[in-house]
């Protein structure tokens, strides 16, 4: 038998009754926040798609008996209403789980799922909220959350606020939010779990991102502000699949708000490299539209799939390596949130329904039933970022300077089809099989070209003002 160094054994018992107990988690975080004994740390998710419900859920179960530690809360929108073929899908949602049945029986509220499906009554989507359903993800019931829909009653004592937004609300949202903070003696903390980032082209060429967004809306210090990224699929999370993810921020939060966050099926690790993850959590979006279309093309062929994998990553390592300083750091991450994605992600399933004539992409990005499609917004972003002529490189083939965006056929293909509409989803496997295009390593090759690196595209030392009249929203 090998024998352990003395204290491994103790060490690995305390360590499983930390994830074990996740209210152990709380005592550290509340020493740094200065919190007295009867005071909870007030959490606050802000938006409702599927991960930020999921996230705010999983929290609420976590510490559910825990209240005089912490208390967890939920923001969204009032008034959005279900329509009558979502009510009748979740009232069979209903009836094949007993433990939901049973819930929503023992709470009186069941008879207003029958009328619904009826359509004697109009249900709303902050209503079955509150009842444990997320109108973005209905086949997945989740615990009953505590919703508030008035966004300064949410947010005016918050301690912590997870950003589940999309980037594309994040701005105004915040805007709104730092008006109820500007009195405040001390600031929250901020996780952002909103994977789109915005292109800006004036006065350079380069990208803000939803947690630069909100330091400047709500005039936050730069060390109160994180991001935390997969892999991970929200619905097979909350069943209690394993699953990790990464905060990355100050050391003085990520730490300890990775144990806070950390539970038995959800190991968080923490990072530094905030702004680059960030960005790179947007990018496997932009591809997982793609993935689906060639699986929806070949009938799940993989072969298929594995080239268009080759290819697509090649395209990702590159624009990774124009991005990032150290973009070797990021390759675990990047592929594994990518993979997943692909595997089960809602862009991959939006491609698929492209392909089937199902949706069109003249029907908007915000679908029923899946929220918003990041993957659109996020082609046309990339896209006018990598085609600016300022940010010419060398092509492979020539002497010649090009623009990024032309070393991208993948993006460029996406772009024609989502974007322009010039295209059927068909032509991404024209563009697969057009023999003038690069064996992968070539592309991979040129960007381990350390001159590949363009660091005006990160501007993390110093925040710019935008305008939005020159974003292109990923």
């Amino acid at each position: 038998m090998t024998m352990g160094c003395p204290g491994d054994e103790d060490a690995a018992l305390d360590a499983e009754t930390m994830v074990l107990n996740p209210q152990k988690h709380v005592v550290e975080l509340r020493q740094l926040m200065g919190k007295a004994e009867g005071d909870p740390i007030r959490v606050v998710g802000v938006g409702a798609g599927a991960w930020g419900s999921v996230f705010v859920a999983m929290l609420q179960d976590a510490y559910e008996n825990a209240a005089d530690l912490v208390q967890v809360r939920i923001w969204r929108r009032g008034g959005k209403a279900v329509d009558h073929q979502s009510a009748k899908h979740l009232f069979d949602v209903i009836n094949a789980r007993e433990d939901v049945l049973r819930r929503l029986i023992r709470n009186c509220a069941y008879l207003k799922y029958v009328e619904a499906r009826l359509g004697d009554r109009v249900l709303y989507a902050d209503e079955i909220l509150r009842d444990g359903f997320c109108i973005n993800m209905l086949d997945t019931p989740l615990c009953p959350l505590k919703v508030v829909t008035n966004l300064q009653e949410a947010v005016w004592d918050a301690d912590i606020v997870i950003n589940g937004l999309p980037s594309t609300e994040t701005g105004s949202v915040f805007a709104e939010i730092g008006q109820y903070w500007r009195e405040r003696r001390t600031m929250p903390l901020v996780i952002s779990l909103s994977k789109g980032v915005e292109a800006v082209l004036l006065p350079v060429p380069h990208v803000i991102t939803p947690t630069q967004m909100i330091l400047q809306a709500a005039n936050l210090p730069t060390e109160n502000v994180l991001y935390l990224g997969g892999p991970n699929i929200a619905a097979e999370v909350y069943n209690k699949e394993y699953g990790n993810a990464r905060i990355c921020g100050s050391e003085k939060w990520r730490k300890p708000l990775a144990q806070f966050l950390r539970q038995h099926h959800f190991v968080v690790w923490d990072n530094s490299d905030l702004v680059t993850h960030e960005v790179m959590g947007g990018l496997k979006n932009v591809y997982a539209i793609g993935a689906g279309m060639v699986a929806a093309l070949t009938n799940e062929s993989a072969t298929s799939k594995s080239v268009y994998f080759a290819h697509c990553t090649s395209e990702m390592i590159y624009i990774t390596h124009l991005l990032a300083e150290e973009p070797e750091k990021l390759a675990g991450p990047l592929l594994a949130d990518t993979y997943v994605t692909l595997l089960k992600g809602r862009n991959a399933w939006y491609g698929k329904k492209l392909v089937k004539g199902e949706l069109r992409p003249d029907m908007g990005d915000n679908i029923k039933g899946k929220g918003m499609i990041q993957g659109v917004s996020a082609v046309e972003a990339f896209y006018e970022l990598l085609r600016q002529p300022s940010l010419s490189v060398l092509h492979p083939e020539g002497h010649n300077c090009v623009a990024p965006v032309e070393l991208c056929p993948i993006l460029m293909t996406l772009y024609r089809i989502l974007i322009q509409r010039e295209c059927p989803p068909s032509a991404i496997l024209d563009a697969l099989r057009d023999e003038t295009m690069y064996d992968p390593r070539r592309r991979i090759e040129v960007a381990q070209n350390k001159a590949c690196y363009i660091p005006q595209l990160l501007q993390t030392r110093k925040l710019l003002s935008y305008s939005t009249a020159k974003i292109k929203h990923l």
